[in-house]
């Protein structure tokens, strides 16, 4: 029997992923090298294969969707673009290039969770067991530490609170649903801070991690001293964040059942993460039918401004857009790809950041 094995560290970014899987990684399991440099997002490392993470951003580029998209069809988008044997065999054979340092690999990105079914596809053709595990930390949290450090940073300065935590909801039930059926598990951010050794060793029993379960005296302090309970710099409530009450209302549904399957995951509870994702597909849906006639206006306006350089004429003068005069309640319930095609047609399009990936 194969002894190989790969842990994916997967959910939200700002939910503890890097904390998690640079506590496996201290523990012995190989994170595969390089990894992305420390900054101040994420001083204590992200514990993320910069191959990784290029494969992801080379892949999300292509089908056009965001490291954290808030529309439900993304994940069909995602996988068309990851299906073609070229990719697949491309990730297969970096995989097994890995396995030449040691036996027990962690692969840990935020961006992982668009592409489940190609990690596992690879690790079946290396003859590993594929392992995953979802971090959970209360979507206020990871809202608001998104807002802290990527909104003062430039990185997605563009989404509001409204759209991450639409895009929590979108991220958290189809990660629920990409690892049914697979050896899995969920472990709560606090508690991993609060006494990491409980919900660590578990993994180690479940998943048989050879690394974890015969971990050396100074592995163990050497992540006594990597984990800091301050670490949880931010903790929000819904009084921080300005969220209307029916997404509010699905996003706190969606974290209850969440927790249900984390403590039992049975048919029952995975059903009721099945209704939400159908709930919350036609809110978004509903949100993109409010806001059609509004893309449609601003792609005539485009088209317009496009035949005009075309002839040679001058652009239009800059006149306040409509935008400007919506209240911002309003502008919010526009979906972000709705609102990015608007100001690519009035020619306000915010610069993009280098990603959304630290926990």
């Amino acid at each position: 029997m194969s002894t190989r094995r790969v842990v994916y560290v997967v959910g939200s970014g700002r939910s503890g992923t890097s904390t998690m899987a640079g506590t496996l990684r201290t523990l012995g399991l190989h994170v595969p090298q390089p990894e992305v440099v420390a900054d101040a997002t994420n001083p204590k490392g992200f514990g993320e294969p910069r191959w990784v993470v290029d494969l992801h951003t080379e892949l999300l580029a292509r089908s056009n969707v965001q490291v954290s998209d808030a529309r439900p069809r993304a994940w069909l988008d995602t996988g068309t673009t990851s299906g073609d044997h070229a990719t697949r065999e491309r990730v297969a054979t970096w995989l097994e290039g890995q396995f030449e340092a040691g036996d027990e690999l962690v692969v840990k990105d935020p961006r992982a969770s668009w592409f489940l079914g190609l990690w596992r596809a690879a690790a079946d053709r290396c003859g590993a067991t594929s392992s995953y595990v979802t971090m959970l930390r209360p979507v206020t949290e990871v809202v608001g530490s998104k807002q802290t450090y990527y909104g003062q940073m430039g990185a997605g300065s563009d989404q509001g609170a409204i759209t991450r935590t639409a895009a929590w909801v979108n991220m958290m039930l189809h990660t629920e649903r990409a690892t049914r059926g697979q050896q899995r598990a969920f472990v709560h951010y606090g508690d991993l801070l609060d006494d990491w050794t409980r919900p660590v060793f578990a993994l180690g029993e479940a998943f048989d991690l050879t690394a974890v379960r015969t971990a050396m005296a100074v592995d163990i302090a050497e992540v006594h001293r990597f984990i800091d309970p301050s670490l949880r710099r931010v903790t929000m409530t819904w009084d921080d964040i300005g969220v209307p009450d029916r997404l509010r209302e699905l996003a706190d549904e969606t974290w209850r059942a969440l927790e249900a399957v984390a403590a039992d995951d049975t048919t029952a509870h995975q059903e009721w993460c099945d209704q939400l994702r159908t709930a919350y597909a036609t809110q978004y849906a509903e949100a993109e039918a409010f806001a059609h006639s509004t893309v449609v206006a601003q792609r005539r306006t485009a088209a317009a401004q496009a035949r005009r350089e075309a002839a040679g004429q001058a652009p239009e003068p800059a006149r306040r857009s409509g935008a400007d005069r919506v209240p911002h309640a309003v502008r919010a319930m526009v979906p972000p790809a709705a609102r990015r095609t608007l100001r690519r047609a009035i020619g306000r399009e915010r610069p993009r950041g280098p990603g959304q990936g630290p926990a």
